[in-house]
């Protein structure tokens, strides 16, 4: 799947004015079917998945029985006994597979042909609006809602990995999806719509995660900040809640600000002569205009009393830790448009 199409800034700053086309069907799903369903998917993940409903997105954390992550799909649920889990990345479907078999449930595990098709930017509406019709308008943030097109039904969902607003399209046929593909950009033409990909600078921006990279098989949820998605306290039968329950949290994935756009000479936080996090990924923000990052970081160290900083090619640089997602109204910072 491409990184860039034009320059990162050039389509950072299109997907945030106006819409884009992300051929994502290399992103596959997990498909759950059978009397046993709901029971393999709780297995899986620590979220408590007993009140989901039919057609809504779930984001939620893939935990083995130690607690570390597997994976941070979105869950969708079709009806009591047919799930999908949509994985980016990493192989999902063989641990299904073995969870299904060692628990001796009845169920089926499979990867259907679908080929997601993501329309993000503040323009999506109004352009699957313009193919869909208002009916667009009534799919509900992290809900999902079956459409028709050229003769064949498609399920639609208001998500994506970006925070401009926007849908995906699970596309059940190659021939389909190139039919579509060319009537999103007949029809938004006049409104500049482009081929684009996630995107670097917004995906630290919104504080979201990608596994592999800010998370691991060695993480667990606690420590990438996924503490809302981890249901401790619920009567739910899942293989990771007894061991996240007694696991200390060693790390917490941070954001990390810096007054000024740096090379950095190594991926290292310090504080004083110590090494207290590991950095994971970085950018520079052309809105905020700082350089952005995350950060794994030593629990004992995290406080806003302390001095921390990054070493650049040209020596120390300051930084200043924060939560994530990353609240720069609180910061005392405030947004550039590219003009």
């Amino acid at each position: 799947m491409p990184a860039i199409f034009r320059s990162l800034e050039e389509d950072y700053w299109h997907l945030c004015e106006a819409v884009q086309v992300w051929d994502v069907s290399c992103q596959r799903q997990v498909e759950i079917t059978g009397p046993d369903s709901q029971k393999l998917v709780q297995l899986m993940t620590p979220r408590d998945m007993s009140q989901a409903k039919y057609g809504q997105c779930f984001y939620a954390p893939l935990c083995d029985e130690g607690g570390g992550m597997i994976n941070d799909p979105i869950i969708i649920k079709h009806s009591d006994e047919y799930w999908w889990i949509s994985i980016a990345d990493t192989d999902v479907i063989l641990w299904a597979k073995g969870l299904a078999t060692g628990f001796e449930l009845d169920v089926k595990v499979t990867e259907p042909d679908i080929w997601p098709l993501a329309i993000q930017g503040p323009k999506a509406e109004d352009l699957l609006v313009r193919i869909f019709s208002d009916e667009i308008k009534k799919i509900r943030f992290f809900y999902s809602k079956k459409m028709h097109y050229a003769g064949k039904e498609l399920l639609i969902a208001r998500s994506g990995w970006s925070k401009q607003g926007g849908f995906e399209i699970y596309v059940n046929a190659p021939e389909l999806g190139a039919k579509l593909w060319d009537e999103l950009f007949s029809k938004g033409e006049k409104m500049g719509v482009r081929a684009g990909c996630p995107n670097l600078i917004e995906r630290i921006e919104s504080g979201l995660l990608s596994f592999g990279g800010d998370m691991d098989y060695n993480t667990s949820p606690f420590e990438c900040g996924l503490d809302q998605y981890v249901s401790l306290e619920a009567d739910i039968k899942s293989l990771s809640i007894p061991a996240l329950r007694k696991r200390p949290v060693k790390t917490r994935l941070m954001g990390i600000v810096i007054d000024q756009q740096v090379k950095m000479k190594d991926l290292r936080l310090y504080s004083g002569d110590r090494e207290i996090g590991l950095i994971t990924t970085n950018t520079w923000s052309p809105k905020y205009r700082r350089h952005l990052a995350f950060a794994k970081c030593d629990v004992n160290y995290i406080s806003k009393k302390q001095n921390y900083y990054v070493i650049s090619t040209n020596g120390k640089v300051p930084a200043t830790i924060t939560e994530l997602p990353f609240n720069f109204e609180s910061l005392g910072l405030y947004s550039y448009n590219s003009k």
